[in-house]
């Protein structure tokens, strides 16, 4: 976009103000001399005429637009001394003299550079002393007009003053909340981006630590029996195809997310829920895990976000069974339903005192647990049992913030 010769002009005033105020200055010592040289009402006749001021007015003027020069340093203390030329003007030389023009520019000067109750404070003093000076020691009338065109100049000077001081504070205060508006919008998308990331990293934990422990379990049988029993390493082989498969088919689901929308390669399967809970316990029974499940939550029908919640815990409870609890192990997975929560429960009896706590550097597993329980306000409950094996139980919300769906209500009440 081309700059334009008054956007040359403002930026120049903005950079250098001292070259400002001085052209201001000799705009208005022109404007005073060409007051003082004319007058409006000729003798004669005529509407204008001219006349000779005195020699003090001259001199008046000139030091009050000088004085000028320097309003945007010292605004009250240029007021004062303009002020001074005036009442020196109007009380000893040609009171028809414009000196006071230019303590009427350091009045506005003064207005747009402090606050509104300094403004009418200082204001108020100016127009008295001016006016009041002009009209009690002046040589014309007190009913003057020149005294009565005093008394609105400074008027007009503070209340113009006092526009632009508003106008700019209130100019600042939108681009101050623009900017907060900014920064509130780039830390609200900063911390969405956080969230997304840690939910994709914790999805793609549980679906790569599941399907990879299965199938080191078959790969790590299959190499037993690989020479003794060549059927039973290709079951074994077979059930690594079957968790290799599951596996990229899940990966592929998750890392389609990430994928713009609109994308017609993007899968559209849903999410896994406890609907799909048999075939998990099968794929762990299948490695030579004993998996019992006992269900009564009386076929509740569960929000997206905690029935994939309520699947994934177990896949996780279960994983951790499979690589901590030792051959032999048993587990047992339990959904309750109580009242308006659903419980899940994973008990195995592995060997006693094992950790299931991430390492350092180690997994991720009971951390992922926890933050899908919190992020939908229930609760997460882990520790070794007495007597030997561990714990996992879980109690999530039947309903969250965003769904209540007519049969979880219908359950709630009591009734199927």
């Amino acid at each position: 976009m081309p700059v334009t010769t008054f956007q040359r002009a403002r930026r120049y005033a903005k950079t250098h103000p001292l070259a400002l105020d001085a052209a201001l200055a000799a705009g208005v010592l022109l404007c005073m001399l060409a007051g003082s040289f004319l007058e409006p009402h000729d003798p004669q006749g005529a509407s204008w005429g001219l006349r000779t001021p005195d020699p003090l007015s001259l001199v008046l003027m000139t030091l009050g637009a000088a004085a000028l020069v320097l309003r945007r340093r010292a605004p009250r203390t240029v007021l004062a001394v303009t002020s001074a030329f005036s009442l020196t003007e109007s009380v000893t030389g040609d009171p028809r003299a414009p000196v006071a023009m230019s303590a009427v520019i350091a009045l506005y000067t003064v207005a747009a550079t402090t606050d509104r109750p300094t403004t009418w404070r200082v204001g108020l003093l100016t127009m008295t002393v001016l006016t009041g000076t002009a009209m009690a020691a002046g040589p014309l009338p007190w009913y003057a007009q020149e005294n009565l065109a005093l008394f609105a100049w400074t008027g007009i000077g503070a209340t113009a003053g006092d526009a632009v001081r508003s106008r700019r504070a209130f100019v600042q205060a939108i681009r101050e909340r623009a900017e907060r508006a900014e920064r509130t919008r780039e830390e609200e998308a900063r911390r969405r981006v956080a969230e997304e990331r840690l939910r994709i990293a914790r999805d793609l934990h549980d679906v790569v630590a599941h399907h990879i422990a299965l199938v080191n379990v078959q790969a790590g049988v299959a190499a037993h029996v690989m020479d003794r029993r060549p059927d039973q390493a290709k079951e074994a082989l077979s059930h690594v195809r079957e968790a290799s498969r599951t596996a990229l088919g899940e990966l592929r689901a998750t890392v389609g997310l990430l994928r713009q929308s609109g994308d017609p390669e993007a899968p559209t399967e849903p999410a896994p829920g406890l609907d799909r809970l048999d075939d998990l316990a099968n794929t762990f029974r299948s490695a030579g895990l004993t998996v019992e499940v006992a269900r009564a939550d009386q076929d509740t029908d569960l929000p997206a976000a905690v029935d994939l919640a309520a699947y994934r815990i177990i896949q996780e409870a279960l994983t951790n069974v499979q690589k901590h609890a030792g051959p032999g192990a048993r587990a047992e997975v339990s959904i309750v339903r109580v009242g308006p929560h659903i419980e899940i429960t994973v008990l195995d009896d592995g060997a006693g005192g094992r950790d299931h706590e991430p390492a350092p550097g180690g997994g991720h597993g009971l951390l992922g647990m926890r933050e899908r329980v919190t992020a939908l306000r229930g609760t997460l409950t882990t520790g070794p049992r007495y007597g030997g094996g561990f714990r996992v139980h879980a109690i999530l919300p039947v309903q969250t913030r965003t769904s209540a769906s007519p049969a979880a209500s219908a359950d709630a009440a009591g009734g199927p």
